[in-house]
């Protein structure tokens, strides 16, 4: 169990930002598996980061996320990064992969929908399209 795998995507997504954007004031290895540093977030002061890679949750942050929690907060997958910059690499090839399979799965879903309009008699489209703005008014009303 890798403190990357636990992460909420959430986390995830906004560690890599924070790693991205260099909000890691300081890091230093404090045991064979464990690091600590400070983080700036939203408060003025910075946080106070433990990561234990071995153990990943007896991790450690002092922000309102997290404090006192078992969670993988934020900072805690910013200092991650920093310290294994490649683990930050492997992230961001993972995302871009499954972006590209979305996006081919959206054009695939369309020509679908497209193939299908197309078989339509002109009777069937009318029926189709009556419905379809049927349900849509009705999904609107429940929100």
């Amino acid at each position: 169990m890798s403190l990357l795998s636990i992460a909420s995507n959430a986390s995830a997504w906004r560690g890599y930002e924070y790693y991205e954007e260099k909000k890691i004031l300081s890091w230093k290895q404090t045991g064979p598996y464990e690091f600590e540093g400070e983080v700036a977030g939203s408060d003025k002061k910075p946080y106070h980061v433990t990561i234990d890679t071995e153990h990943p949750k007896k991790s450690t942050c002092d922000c309102p996320h997290a404090e006192g929690k078992r969670i993988i907060c934020k900072h805690k997958v910013a200092l991650f990064f920093t310290v294994f910059p490649k683990e930050a690499d492997a992230y961001m090839a993972e995302i871009e992969e499954y972006e590209r399979e979305e996006e081919k799965r959206e054009q695939e879903h369309y020509e679908q929908i497209v193939k299908y309009v197309k078989r339509l008699s002109k009777e069937e489209l009318r029926v189709a399209l009556i419905n379809a703005l049927v349900e849509a008014e009705e999904r609107d009303r429940l929100r």
